[in-house]
């Protein structure tokens, strides 16, 4: 690698997504340092997932609970955010969250990492539904429909999120 393909250089900023060069590499990161948390929520065999529309994508998307850790308050960690945004978008409070572990799901192309936080002990308190403007559907499916619910969201005109394809993997 030359001195110029060690060079990160911003070509554009917005508040929350930072365009960037190294070499003749494009690519794009959070700006400020934000990350992101995805909560797996299983519980008596079912698994909570949500459904909202996605500008980029100009779908409803089925996805694992998630949000912005430190889009409010940088000083948030992990596990809080993850709690406030479980709450907020399927409208159930976790007893415990463990992280997982942190993960890349396009590294070809975005910076960007994710934790992912189980959710243990859950409790029905809201209908959820996001906060002003987010529209989030929520979904508690059976494990072993998980194919079939996805199929037919699928028929409907829904895109799939690729860390679905994770949860097999972390159920047991």
């Amino acid at each position: 690698m030359n001195a110029d393909e060690d060079v990160e250089n911003v070509m554009w900023q917005g508040r929350f997504i930072t365009a960037k060069t190294r070499g003749t590499w494009e690519y794009v990161s959070r700006a400020r340092g934000i990350k992101a948390g995805v909560i797996l929520a299983v519980e008596d065999d079912h698994v909570l997932l949500v459904e909202q529309y996605r500008v980029p994508l100009g779908a409803n998307c089925i996805e694992l609970p998630a949000g912005l850790i430190g889009d409010h308050d940088e000083d948030e960690d992990t596990l809080t955010s993850a709690a406030r945004e479980l709450e907020e978008e399927t409208g159930y409070r976790a007893d415990t969250l463990e992280i997982v572990g942190e993960f890349f799901s396009s590294p070809g192309m975005v910076s960007e990492s994710f934790s992912l936080v189980r959710a243990h002990g859950l409790t029905k308190i809201s209908e959820g539904g996001g906060v002003d403007g987010e529209n989030i559907i929520v979904h508690r499916v059976a494990l072993p429909d998980v194919p079939r619910f996805v199929q037919s969201k699928r028929d409907e005109g829904c895109v799939v999120d690729v860390k679905l394809l994770m949860l097999p993997g972390m159920l047991f």
